[in-house]
């Protein structure tokens, strides 16, 4: 709570009017998982300050630790009792998508905005908003509608509706798995675990050559290896340096969303790309 003061703090001295509040839980780009407290802690802030909670929750069924669980914003709301009579309000907006979470179906655009505490003149407002579009979002409603309400316990397709997700889901587990710990075992990187979503997040130790190379050419060091990775292997990834990071810090972040067998692959190869790197620069 007193990082979430400070940052406010700052951001209005500087001139910036905040009137909202971004969450993304499970995370992206760095695949935690927040607990109970902090999700409570979130809510709370943002009902002190009278900021819209943009709630990204698209990775909720994406958690792979056994020590960590999801808990929603709206849960919180719920739990601290400020949809009561009298309580402190807030507004939130939870996301959800059929292109992300375990099923993952990418190409289909199909998602929903659940909003809570909202005035309905606004929710008004969004709804005429929506109906303005001209395109059609059929397949995107009907995977929407698969996702929230999947098959139940004796239809016919249920058994393998389930049997597929979590075979998805314990890919996806052991997937993280590989990435996280591949990664981490390569002399120069430091990778946390993926307690959920898509992503790995490592920081890496820079050659000094390399954060000069990266100066002269107008960029940061993390775009510049993230560019050489992409020319000598092939593997695309993105800089960490847009994402935010403390300065000094290096990385990037990858997703694990290739087979097994590829991330695997993936892993040697960007071991051998980095000690070229860093012998490149040294």
């Amino acid at each position: 709570m007193e990082e979430l003061e400070r940052s406010l703090e700052n951001a209005r001295e500087n001139g910036t009017k905040v009137v909202g509040f971004v969450l993304i839980n499970p995370g992206n780009p760095t695949g935690a998982v927040l607990s109970k407290e902090a999700v409570q802690d979130v809510v709370r802030f943002c009902s002190k300050h009278n900021l819209v909670l943009l709630a990204d929750e698209v990775y909720q069924e994406n958690v792979y630790d056994e020590n960590s669980e999801f808990y929603s914003c709206k849960r919180a709301v719920y739990d601290i009792g400020f949809l009561e009579e009298g309580a402190e309000k807030i507004e939130l907006a939870s996301f959800h998508s059929t292109s992300k979470g375990v099923f993952g179906e990418c190409g289909r655009r199909g998602g929903y905005m659940e909003l809570t505490g909202f005035d309905s003149k606004v929710i008004d407002e969004l709804y005429k908003l929506a109906s303005s579009s001209l395109c059609s979002s059929l397949n995107g409603q009907c995977m929407t509608a698969l996702m929230c309400r999947g098959p139940n316990p004796g239809d016919e397709s249920y058994e393998s509706h389930e049997a597929e997700k979590a075979a998805i889901f314990d890919s996806l587990k052991r997937r993280a798995k590989i990435v996280e710990e591949g990664l981490d075992a390569i002399p120069g990187f430091s990778c946390q675990p993926a307690q959920g979503s898509m992503y790995c997040f490592p920081s890496i130790k820079l050659p000094q050559g390399a954060i000069d190379e990266a100066r002269e050419q107008g960029t940061t060091p993390d775009t510049l290896y993230s560019l050489s990775l992409l020319e000598r292997t092939g593997i695309c990834v993105v800089p960490a340096s847009g994402f935010g990071q403390e300065p000094g810090r290096y990385g990037f972040r990858t997703t694990f969303l290739p087979s097994e067998e590829d991330m695997a692959k993936s892993v040697k190869a960007m071991k051998v790309h980095h000690e070229e790197f860093c012998a490149r620069y040294r």
